[in-house]
């Protein structure tokens, strides 16, 4: 049995698709017999199975959500091996961490044909891209004037004409955390 993380695009974001942690949980157990776990409220579901039985446990789970929502939900996957990679490759490490400054992943639902040249930069949602992998795309975000931090998902699927669910790196790392101590 191997970890992996089902990113849930669009779901709890601006009162879309709301879905509870619970019952998303629910959903999951369902199709798989154990190790799910659910992360902030945004969509976010470690669970435990075979590489093979992956492309089934979701398929199940989309089609439970998509009666609760009634919308058809995008579900993106990575085994927690792929996310500790990317953390172990420190994307941003030449970026200072500070309140001012927001770190994201976008993870990319399939790899993108087009190769923009970097840093992708979008003065209006105050946004810079800084490198783009195969299925991740890595964003560095201050805030807009006074206001909030820009959100990087309809600009990554609009550059890079593929869908993606984005989020924090403090979000990414809690996962990995999450599914070390459930390994403890």
């Amino acid at each position: 049995m191997n970890k992996y993380v089902a990113f849930l695009r669009a779901v709890n974001v601006g009162g879309r698709a709301v879905v509870k942690m619970d019952d998303l949980r629910a959903m999951f157990e369902r199709a798989v017999d154990h190790g799910v776990k659910t992360l902030i409220q945004r969509g976010n579901v470690l669970f435990e199975a075979t590489a093979r039985d992956v492309a089934g446990v979701v398929r199940s789970a989309a089609n439970r959500l998509k009666r609760r929502s009634g919308t058809e939900p995008e579900i993106i996957v990575r085994s927690v091996a792929q996310i500790e990679e990317i953390i172990e490759e420190e994307p941003f490490r030449n970026f200072r961490s500070t309140p001012n400054i927001k770190w994201y992943v976008a993870f990319l639902s399939r790899p993108s044909s087009i190769k923009p040249v970097l840093p992708l930069i979008s003065s209006k949602e105050a946004l810079e891209v800084i490198h783009i992998s195969d299925r991740e795309a890595f964003i560095v975000s201050s805030p807009k004037g006074r206001g909030p931090f820009g959100f990087p998902n309809n600009f990554i699927e609009k550059q890079l004409d593929v869908s993606a669910t984005s989020r924090n790196w403090s979000t990414v790392t809690k996962i990995v955390d999450l599914a070390r101590k459930a390994d403890a």
